[in-house]
């Protein structure tokens, strides 16, 4: 298994690499109503985020951008409230780094 691991690593280093943005809108079953509006609103969010990273913007500033149109889109409860844990109680986690410093901060559990 390791020696796979570092095979594919030594192949991945030589590669180009590519800049990849991603946005997932939430850990839940998205209900079938909901699946279009939710798809669509991860790639508007993605598409800003992305515009941002073309123009020479900070992954921190994209990735604030990004979670700016989740949270103004209905099809999401980003930045209003959550789904309610096993309990029937609102819980919220969030993250975030920055790649190039490794810096970060997070709350869980609030």
């Amino acid at each position: 298994e390791f020696a796979f691991m570092r095979a594919l690593s030594r192949g991945l280093s030589s590669a180009p690499r590519r800049p990849v943005f991603v946005v997932h809108g939430g850990a839940w079953a998205i209900p079938e109503l909901l699946t279009d509006r939710s798809v669509a609103g991860c790639e508007a969010a993605a598409a800003a985020g992305w515009e941002v990273l073309r123009r020479g913007g900070s992954a921190l500033d994209a990735v604030e951008t990004a979670t700016r149109i989740l949270e103004d889109d209905p099809a999401f409860d980003a930045g209003h409230g959550a789904v309610l844990n096993d309990r029937g109680d609102v819980e919220l986690d969030a993250i975030v780094m920055d790649g190039k410093s490794l810096n970060s901060g997070a709350v869980a559990a609030i």
